[in-house]
């Protein structure tokens, strides 16, 4: 995640904020030792994510909690979208990928649309094209 969104975990006393998952904060500012359960990146966040990705025998989804400039730095590994909409327009906000425009192409794998109050599990893994889009 990026410090941006780790920020208000912080601001709360929260050093820790996804405890069952390993964690790792993208700061060039960030102390090392802000918790001892959370790896903190000082840079080159797309390093650790083709690392993570690497290792054998660990079966990782590696899930990418921040905003759009972390997104951007990381769109060349990203392989799945999982991308929520809302009926609401709710005016400026942190953009989807920031960055460079360098448009990227995913594959549509799946598009499910709920009534409105209805709340729904996530759906299983996708499995398919190297990059896929769910919305």
């Amino acid at each position: 995640m990026g410090l941006s969104t780790y920020r208000p975990a912080l601001d709360n006393g929260i050093t820790s904020p996804y405890a069952h998952l390993r964690q790792y904060v993208v700061s060039s500012t960030l102390a090392p030792d802000t918790d001892p359960a959370v790896t903190v990146v000082p840079d080159d966040p797309s390093a650790l994510v083709r690392d993570l990705k690497g290792e054998v025998g660990t079966a990782l989804d590696v899930w990418l909690c921040g905003g759009g400039r972390l997104a951007g730095a990381l769109l060349p590994e990203i392989d799945e979208l999982l991308i929520k909409t809302y009926p609401v327009v709710a005016g400026t906000g942190v953009p989807l990928v920031d960055g460079a425009f360098d448009p990227t192409v995913f594959d549509v794998a799946e598009r499910t649309a709920f009534p409105h109050g209805v709340i729904s599990p996530a759906s299983p893994a996708l499995t398919g094209s190297n990059k896929s889009c769910r919305s």
